[in-house]
């Protein structure tokens, strides 16, 4: 059916496969094929975290060990984790609050809490998205403290510290990016989300190979290269474990109510363990290439790169990276192009954050898209702001050493995703029908069901306490 916000009421609140509210069918157009279900789940795991998170993770733990430990993490505990969210919007048919109100009707309370998520993370991440917008046009146009003959203004950082002190330049990337990502999720699942990730996920693959292969080939680079692939097992330690599990519970977009979301569009006679396993291929590989652009770049061309390696969030990439094209041939537009690349990845993340916003005010506000992605826009407009104006006027608002995006951050990621992978695994192992969630994913070996079983109710429950618990007072 064709989305049209100008239809009656009654066509207005059905859902998008045009059944009446509140009929016993499914409650979304789904996406029109595999393949662009895996697209806009890839898309929304491949982020700004594949980008910075992920590089500094490795060169501060230890690189080969932590991406060994990463890969046995998610073959194991992350998979399981994704196939259970997918499951869970599959055979409910419904956005976060229906989808566990669905599992247990005593459970509706805990959507709320899953809810919150996406509603804290999309106005912060839509600032750095503004912030990778700024930087992309910076290296266009040939910006003097990006691309400048003063290297030591670039490598202080100066255009991240001028830009984000004014208030009004943030501002404005900020409010740019924040329309682009609504204006993609209302025109729907099929003429937006997937459409835009069939676009963008293999402009992104080709960029990514394109810089690996380019930063891999310049001299000292292979220092990088091993840093990243070869192990050394006395680097092994309780935080760099904890370290690698922090990184795919981000990664993979687990406990944001997205793939929740998403499953509920994914069609029936698709094989959910068979999509996750491609979800999964796709963000470690896209991590793993990230990570070879990122390593030996700062191997190639600092003069001191264990330290500029080690940093982490924006001063790695807003600070450390400019720097580092600064001293590349080209570097302009090598800079511009991996700008680029950013935004493509932060882009497709941010969709799939407001589109879980969307899809539970649509089905139980019985609201049009359009209508739902106005307020959702309202909402990153009020937070959002504030994030961005925590680097200028409201930088004096602090907890410790956090300002306000920070602030957001940490909830978010430190405290409340933790709590919702614990409560999504404690529900659908104790409080609902496993049988019929394994049904879904299609399990039908004895041992199999064994497995998961364990797995969904203690093992990742407790792995993710673990993480949250030691967040917490690794950062008192």
């Amino acid at each position: 059916m064709k989305e049209d916000n100008t239809a009656p009421a009654a066509e207005e609140n059905a859902p998008e496969g045009g059944a009446p509210a509140g009929a016993e069918t499914k409650k979304h157009k789904g996406f029109s094929s595999k393949i662009g279900f895996v697209l806009a789940a890839a898309g929304s795991a491949v982020g700004l975290g594949n980008l910075w998170r992920f590089p500094y993770l490795a060169a501060k733990y230890g690189g080969g060990m932590f991406l060994l430990c990463y890969i046995l993490l998610a073959v194991t505990f992350g998979f399981c984790l994704l196939v259970l969210e997918i499951a869970i919007g599959r055979k409910t048919g419904k956005g976060i609050i229906g989808a566990f109100a669905d599992l247990n009707k005593k459970c509706k309370w805990f959507g709320f809490v899953c809810l919150a998520v996406p509603i804290i993370i999309v106005p912060y991440y839509s600032v750095i998205g503004g912030w990778v917008v700024r930087y992309m046009a910076g290296f266009v146009s040939g910006d003097a403290l990006l691309v400048g003959e003063n290297a030591d203004l670039v490598t202080s950082g100066e255009f991240f510290a001028t830009f984000t002190a004014n208030p009004w330049q943030p501002l404005v990337s900020f409010l740019v990016f924040a329309l682009l990502t609504v204006l993609v999720v209302v025109f729907g699942v099929q003429k937006g989300i997937e459409r835009i990730s069939k676009l963008l996920m293999p402009l992104l693959a080709i960029i990514a190979v394109f810089l690996m292969i380019y930063v891999c080939v310049q001299p000292r680079a292979a220092d990088g290269v091993l840093k990243l692939f070869v192990p050394d097992f006395g680097d092994f330690t309780y935080e760099t474990l904890l370290a690698a599990l922090g990184q795919l519970f981000y990664s993979m977009s687990l406990a944001m109510g997205i793939m929740i979301t998403y499953g509920s569009y994914m069609k029936k006679d698709a094989s959910i363990s068979g999509a996750a396993r491609q979800i999964s291929i796709c963000d470690t590989c896209f991590a793993i290439v990230a990570a070879l652009i990122v390593i030996p770049s700062i191997f190639a061309f600092s003069p001191d790169p264990e330290t500029a390696a080690a940093q982490s969030g924006p001063s790695l990439m807003f600070v450390q990276l400019p720097a580092v094209f600064a001293e590349i041939p080209g570097g302009r537009w090598i800079g511009a192009v991996f700008f680029l690349l950013v935004f493509f990845a932060a882009l497709t993340s941010s969709i799939s954050l407001v589109e879980a916003i969307v899809a539970v005010l649509r089905e139980n506000c019985r609201l049009s898209r359009r209508t739902a992605c106005i307020i959702v826009f309202g909402i990153m407009l009020v937070l959002g702001s504030l994030s961005s104006l925590g680097f200028g006027p409201l930088s004096m608002i602090k907890i410790g050493d956090m300002d306000i995006l920070t602030i957001f951050d940490y909830f978010s990621n430190s405290i409340l995703m933790p709590l919702v992978a614990i409560g999504t695994c404690i529900i659908a192992g104790f409080f609902t029908d496993t049988n019929g969630l394994m049904d879904e994913i299609g399990m039908r070996r004895s041992w199999y069901r064994r497995y998961y079983r364990v797995m969904i109710r203690y093992v990742a429950p407790l792995c993710m306490a673990a993480i949250m618990i030691s967040g917490i007072f690794l950062d008192l």
